[in-house]
C-alpha cells in the first residue's frame, strides 16, 4: 500500500533513506556518462554498479510534495556505522612500519636536541661559577705588606762601630762637617700613571675589575687589559676586553652603548672619564684595533653575536677629563 504522507510529515529516517536512494541514481547516472564516453574500462566495479540500480526507485519518488513509498534501505546512521559504503582500503604493511620509522626518528632527535641544549646550559652555568669564584678570592686576598729581610735605624756606613764606648761618630768627622754643603733639592718626578684597576659603564650596570693580560685564563677574572696598551689618563690606546657569554658575561651589553654615554676607568682610587665615539663589528682578524694611537682614547671589546661569537664588537671612547 502506498504511502500517503507529504514531505512534510517524513521522519529524519526516511529522509536519509530518500537521500540515499537520490545519491545512488546521480552515481549510476555518472557511471553510465561514462561508459557511454569509453572513460571506464571494461571489468570496472562501477560498470556492475550501474547494471544493478535500486529495484522500483523511480516508482517510490515522485515530484515535491508528491506521495512516495519510503524504500527498504538502511537509514545514513546506520549505514555508517555497518560500513555500508564500502571498507576503507588498508594500508600496506610497509607503509605503516615506515610511518614507525620516522616516528621513532623523530623522538630520537627531540631527545637529543633536549640533551644538547641541557649540556649548554650545564656548560655555561659552570663557567660562570668558575668567574664567581674568581672574583670572590681576589676580593678576599689581601695584599701582605713586605717584611724588610734586614732591619736598620739608619743606613749602613760610618766610620765607627755603633757598639763603641764613645757611642757613633757622625758619617762625616767633625773637623770636615763645615766643607761638606747640602745636597740640592732634585725636583719630585711625576708619577706616570698607574695600570687600571676597574671600570665601571653606568648605562649598562657594569662594575667590574680590570686585571692584567687577556689571554684566556686571564678572562676569566674580569676584564682584561691588553700589556703595553696605555693606561688610564694617559695619551695612547688603552685596550680592555671582556668576555659577553661566559665567565660572568661582564659585556654582556656592551652592544647596547650609544653614542655620547660614559664610562669610567679607575686607577686605585682615580677615575678617568671617557665618552664613547663610535661602535662597529669587526671580524677577528682586524687587529687594527689594538693599534696605539696619538690621542687618549678606551677601546672596548667583546665577542658578537651572543652565544654566536663570530664576530668581535668594538666601543671607541675619548678621554674628557
Amino acid at each position: 500500500m502506498a504511502d500517503k504522507r507529504t514531505v512534510d510529515e517524513l521522519s529524519i529516517q526516511e529522509l536519509e533513506q530518500i537521500l540515499l536512494i537520490k545519491r545512488r541514481e546521480a552515481r549510476q547516472k555518472r557511471v553510465r556518462q561514462l561508459a557511454a564516453e569509453g572513460r571506464l574500462a571494461d571489468g570496472s566495479p562501477l560498470l556492475a554498479d550501474r547494471e544493478s540500480p535500486s529495484p522500483g526507485i523511480s516508482s517510490r519518488l515522485r515530484s515535491v510534495g508528491g506521495r512516495f513509498q519510503p524504500p527498504n534501505v538502511q537509514p545514513l546512521s546506520e549505514a555508517r556505522a555497518t560500513g555500508a559504503y564500502g571498507t576503507p582500503p588498508k594500508r600496506r604493511r610497509g607503509g605503516r612500519v615506515r610511518d614507525r620509522l620516522l616516528l621513532v626518528l623523530e623522538i630520537v632527535a627531540l631527545v637529543g636536541l633536549v640533551g644538547v641544549l641541557a649540556s649548554s646550559y650545564e656548560t655555561l652555568r659552570t663557567l660562570n661559577s668558575e668567574v664567581a669564584t674568581a672574583y670572590e678570592v681576589q676580593t678576599a686576598t689581601v695584599a701582605p705588606t713586605p717584611t724588610p729581610l734586614v732591619h736598620f735605624e739608619r743606613l749602613p756606613g760610618g766610620h765607627s762601630s755603633p757598639n763603641s764606648p764613645s757611642g757613633a761618630v757622625p758619617d762625616v768627622p767633625i773637623h770636615l762637617q763645615k766643607w761638606v754643603q747640602p745636597a740640592p733639592a732634585q725636583p719630585v718626578p711625576t708619577p706616570s700613571a698607574a695600570q687600571p684597576s676597574r671600570i665601571v659603564i653606568p648605562s649598562i650596570n657594569v662594575d667590574a675589575p680590570v686585571v692584567g693580560g687577556v689571554a684566556w685564563e686571564d678572562l676569566k677574572k674580569g676584564v682584561g687589559h691588553l700589556p703595553g696598551s696605555a693606561n688610564p689618563g694617559e695619551r695612547g690606546n688603552m685596550y680592555l676586553a671582556a668576555h659577553n657569554d661566559i665567565f660572568g658575561e661582564i659585556f654582556r651589553y656592551l652592544e647596547k652603548l650609544e653614542l655620547g654615554d660614559e664610562f669610567y676607568v679607575y686607577s686605585g682610587d682615580t677615575s678617568y672619564r671617557y665618552v664613547v665615539t663610535s661602535k662597529r663589528v669587526t671580524e677577528p682578524t682586524d687587529v687594527s684595533v689594538m693599534y696605539p694611537t696619538t690621542e687618549p682614547i678606551a677601546t672596548l671589546q667583546t665577542c658578537y653575536p651572543y652565544l654566536v661569537d663570530t664576530h668581535r664588537l668594538v666601543v671607541v671612547g675619548e678621554l674628557a677629563d
